[in-house]
């Protein structure tokens, strides 16, 4: 008789969780996952995937606006706000239903409720029934945080944004990070009248100064209303449904809706970690060495819920080295250095690498080259708006530090750019390569 009913037990069906899980039974590992949402975690259910498609969507106003210079006239032309959500929350089904035959062609066991933990070896599901595992695996991701404030009951979440039953005509959006201004923008472009309250003068901190400010200017030459250094201290609804949001100041502000987009927290109340001698650490993420693994030995966690790098392309390569080196003998860490990241604003921005300001305080001397164009395509808009893109390299050795941008089609430029950055290439090898013309990426190897 086995000692325990299975080699590995993984909460959570995101995709860390789905990843490893998987790649694991691939090496004959008798494997079951516990999911009490949807399988597909938040990137699929309730993120980037979802939350993609809304741009692409929101992308349309802006380019049916250029229709008549580009010689197209198009009558009748509306949005319908249903139609687009129900799109999208239909290919989200469809998503959910693959991962779920990817486990059940790797004859992964799932069980559709929450697994709490018990002990080293061992989880209960909701369900009463007591399982145990050789492994456990806590890949549980993140939730949104919401702050504490009188009729915070009243707003919604990234969670609940795709949901709607109808488009806001005015829309609140809390928060300075890449959700807050991704969100705003899409609801922007729809036709809404986007207000977004952030607690300081600065918005998405992690990228850089300069590109954020380039897509400040942006953001509001398009209509959205910032207000920095604010904070709602109370939300009341009114008789009609609308929201009065006070932000301190005389008269409050009426809203529809008031989207809270001030970042998540690692998914792990109540799930028993304590059972296992697990204390949790900062923001309650769970430390993890860089195998994976938790203060026990027979515990591991990968993905949002640990104190590492909430990114889902992360999240899957951690549970596929979890598996190798568990599982499949082959023990694999993970390199967290220059890992590229967007913010799908409208334009977009992303970056890899060092921002110039951590440049100049790492290595003292470096330069800057850059490149502030408007891209053809913004030439049939009436809008002015231009691209900027930067790249930071050693003064010394002219190795490329970083590289950031802002523009259209940022991120998937940024994607092929990060190899070069990743494989520790100079400026001159830019310089060397000649330029396809014409093209917005051209502008990668003519910075000056």
């Amino acid at each position: 008789m086995a000692e325990y009913d299975y080699d590995l037990f993984t909460i959570g069906a995101g995709s860390g969780g789905v990843r490893a899980s998987r790649v694991a039974a691939s090496y004959g590992a008798k494997v079951a996952v516990a999911e009490e949402h949807r399988v597909g975690g938040t990137c699929v259910i309730r993120g980037c995937v979802p939350k993609k498609m809304l741009v692409y969507g929101s992308m349309f106003a802006e380019e049916l606006g250029h229709a008549e210079n580009l010689g197209w006239t198009i009558e009748g032309k509306r949005f319908d706000w249903a139609a687009l959500r129900d799109f999208v929350n239909g290919d989200v089904d469809r998503l959910e239903g693959l991962y779920g035959q990817t486990l059940a062609s790797h004859e992964v066991e799932l069980f559709a409720e929450r697994a709490t933990i018990t002990g080293p070896h061992s989880v209960r599901l909701d369900s009463g029934r007591e399982v145990t595992a050789k492994y456990i695996l806590v890949a549980t991701g993140s939730w949104p945080a919401m702050p504490d404030f009188p009729g915070v009951e009243h707003c919604i979440s990234s969670n609940e944004v795709f949901h709607l039953e109808e488009q806001p005509h005015c829309l609140m959006v809390v928060g300075g990070g890449y959700i807050a201004m991704e969100f705003a923008g899409v609801f922007n472009a729809l036709g809404s009248e986007v207000t977004v309250v952030n607690r300081t003068d600065r918005i998405l901190r992690s990228y850089d100064e300069q590109i954020v400010e380039r897509m400040l200017h942006i953001a509001m030459g398009r209509g959205i209303d910032f207000r920095m250094h604010s904070q709602i201290q109370r939300v009341d609804k009114s008789d009609d449904g609308c929201l009065l949001v006070d932000l301190g100041e005389t008269n409050p502000v009426k809203v529809d809706q008031v989207l809270i987009a001030t970042g998540r927290t690692p998914k792990t109340t109540g799930l028993g970690l304590e059972n296992a001698g697990i204390e949790l650490g900062k923001g309650g993420a769970i430390p993890v060495d860089e195998y994976n693994r938790t203060s026990c030995e027979s515990i591991y966690a990968v993905g949002d819920v640990t104190d590492r790098v909430q990114l889902t392309p992360v999240a899957i390569r951690e549970g596929h080295a979890f598996a190798d080196t568990v599982f499949g003998g082959n023990p694999r860490t993970i390199d967290y250095s220059a890992i590229p990241s967007a913010v799908f604003s409208q334009p977009p921005l992303a970056g890899v690498g060092m921002t110039e300001a951590e440049a100049r305080r790492n290595y003292g001397d470096v330069k800057v080259y850059s490149s502030d164009f408007r891209p053809m395509k913004n030439i049939f808009s009436p809008h002015p708006e231009r691209g900027l893109y930067k790249m930071i390299v050693d003064e010394t050795s002219e190795k490329i530090l970083g590289i950031h941008m802002i523009g259209p089609e940022s991120p998937e430029i940024l994607q092929v750019a990060a190899v070069a950055l990743k494989a520790g290439l100079t400026k001159q090898a830019f310089d060397d390569t000649v330029a396809l013309h014409p093209s917005m990426a051209e502008e990668l190897v003519l910075l000056k």
